[in-house]
């Protein structure tokens, strides 16, 4: 399938004075406010019985389309058949490796909270724009379902995201061995292929949210024993660190800054002592920048220091724009990713010219 060569025809309407912005077959458009899939189609000029419509990464049906209506920031793909056989064999110079953890395998680098959202709504949109196939989750038991009786879970398309649970709010080890054994009661009853890996966070007090070295490796090694890949949020300090993944952690989640700070990477310099520890003999071993990131900057930073990738909650839930700034955060981390493989210059004191000076024309003579 591919998308549909008749997009154009949507330039061809008119700007529009005010409008809610979408995009469409990767292109970014302004439609009406409430325009529906079936108006936007005849805006194409396309027949409906001749394409498919997903929005956010869900087929809208036929009979739906007289009754979806499009809102700010939904990505929509219109797609049709074509002749089959194989496609030209191209190499993309930008290809990269997939992510891998453990078991699995990710295409996108960026990992997204569920918390801080305005409603449930404005998250499942900001997920889909950021593009992220993780998204993490804790576990409570004072919301299962909101005043109008809805769950978390209604919102996750449990066949698109795998669930990362996370001990968010735990002080001790035991808490947070604890949470990670009902996380994984509950995802196994879903099927979620998320059951058997946790996010670790044991803090150390309400007001830093910093970790607790001591008690995160203690719970570190409990929950490998018990049979979990330990993601592990940590501070930057490369010693801890070290002994995490001695513990046997999968990965290593040294924080940018303190959680919900938006300070960004406050010392770039311990995140590359981290990098240069942990990938030592081991150049697979994945290093993500966990908390403290603010804005799309923040995340090109992390990967262009070579972490692996980057999960984030509040830089995105409490933006002005959640779903514009999700959408941002996908593309600062792919440009960061491009960026440090590319391999950036070296930094100098002084000014190096970047056109030649030879074959100068000679100075004129200055009359007399």
């Amino acid at each position: 399938m591919s998308g549909h060569s008749q997009q154009s025809s949507l330039a061809r309407s008119g700007p529009e004075q005010t409008g809610i912005r979408v995009i469409v077959n990767g292109k970014p458009e302004v439609l009406p406010p409430g325009t529906t899939v079936a108006e936007l189609l005849r805006r194409m000029n396309v027949r409906a019985d001749t394409v498919a419509v997903e929005v956010n990464g869900g087929i809208v049906p036929r009979r739906l389309h007289n009754t979806t209506r499009l809102q700010e920031g939904d990505q929509v793909e219109v797609v049709t058949l074509v002749g089959g056989g194989a496609a030209p064999v191209h190499e993309d110079p930008l290809a990269d490796d997939p992510l891998r953890i453990g078991p699995f395998t990710f295409r996108s680098r960026l990992f997204v909270g569920t918390g801080k959202y305005a409603d449930y709504e404005t998250m499942q949109r900001a997920l889909a724009a950021s593009g992220c196939e993780v998204v993490t989750v804790a576990v409570r038991r004072e919301r299962l379902y909101d005043e109008k009786g809805r769950s978390l879970l209604d919102y996750l398309d449990l066949s698109r995201y795998t669930i990362l649970p996370n001990t968010a709010g735990c002080y001790t080890a035991e808490d947070a061995v604890r949470h990670a054994l009902l996380a994984r009661e509950i995802l196994s009853n879903l099927d979620n292929p998320g059951a058997n890996w946790v996010k670790l966070e044991v803090l150390g007090d309400p007001k830093t949210l910093l970790p607790d070295p001591v008690a995160t490796l203690h719970a570190t090694e409990k929950l490998v024993a018990e049979g979990f890949m330990v993601l592990v949020y940590t501070s930057d300090d490369p010693i801890v660190a070290k002994r995490l993944k001695e513990a046997g952690a999968t990965s290593v989640m040294p924080a940018g800054s303190p959680i919900g700070s938006g300070q960004g990477v406050l010392n770039p310099y311990n995140i590359r002592i981290i990098l240069e520890y942990l990938k030592d003999d081991d150049p697979e071993y994945p290093v993500i920048i966990d908390a403290g990131v603010g804005t799309a900057s923040d995340v090109t930073v992390s990967m262009e220091l070579g972490c692996d990738g980057v999960l984030l909650n509040t830089g995105i839930a409490q933006a002005k724009d959640p779903i514009r700034m999700a959408h941002a955060m996908r593309l600062a981390c792919d440009a960061g990713r491009l960026a440090y493989r590319a391999g950036r210059i070296p930094r100098k004191l002084y000014a190096s010219a970047s056109s030649p000076l030879e074959g100068l024309p000679g100075a004129v003579a200055t009359r007399r």
